[in-house]
């Protein structure tokens, strides 16, 4: 059972949620009471600790402010510092996001050119999104050869046959990874890296 303490820290939170979450909406008290049905005087009470809260309200306020109640009351993780998972055989360092197992950040040095050959490069499902991080990185993808700098990002279907490499020396990529994109470099891997960098290091 949560403590007494417990409670008036999760009430504490929901209380500023709601105000940074109207904040955020760039609303008044006036038009978020207006949303949810409610009297601006009860909104301010709400928001600053002076009204208890109740389901119904907390309901409604949740749809106003586009989003759910689990959402509105969820507590804070413990665990917000996440330490990587180093694939040394692939030079790489992956972070899960837990909100959504399903996604992976994954960090690389990219050091050799990408593939002469149309046949090293790979399609699956999947999505890829990437920002380089410092260097220059040539995305291949189909026929097309994109020159990727510093901070500039790239996203595409990991289902365009495509291969990464780097122009002018090493270059560091952080990358995201949707489910079935991780799970097809991850078939790569294991049946020979078709487009993989094998001098990866990481960083």
């Amino acid at each position: 059972m949560p403590t007494e303490q417990g409670n008036d820290e999760l009430d504490g939170l929901v209380r500023k949620r709601i105000h940074a979450l109207r904040l955020a909406q760039g609303w008044s008290l006036e038009e978020l009471a207006g949303r949810a049905n409610l009297s601006q005087s009860s909104l301010s009470r709400i928001e600053n600790g002076r009204r208890r809260l109740a389901l119904d309200q907390l309901v409604t306020l949740a749809r106003a402010l586009d989003t759910t109640l689990d959402q509105l009351v969820e507590t804070a993780s413990d665990d917000v510092i996440i330490s990587p998972v180093i694939d040394s055989a692939r030079g790489r360092m992956q972070w899960p996001v837990k909100g959504d197992p399903g996604v992976t950040v994954v960090r690389q040095r990219v050091t050799g050119p990408p593939p002469d050959n149309p046949a090293r490069m790979r399609a699956h499902p999947g999505r890829e999104w990437l920002v380089v991080l410092s260097g220059t990185a040539i995305l291949m993808l189909g026929h097309r050869r994109f020159r990727v700098e510093t901070h500039q990002a790239a996203e595409f279907p990991t289902m365009l046959p495509h291969a990464m490499g780097a122009e002018g020396g090493p270059c560091d990529v952080l990358g995201i990874f949707d489910r079935d994109a991780r799970r097809g470099h991850q078939r790569a891997a294991r049946g020979g890296a078709e487009g993989d960098d094998p001098d990866a290091t990481v960083t």
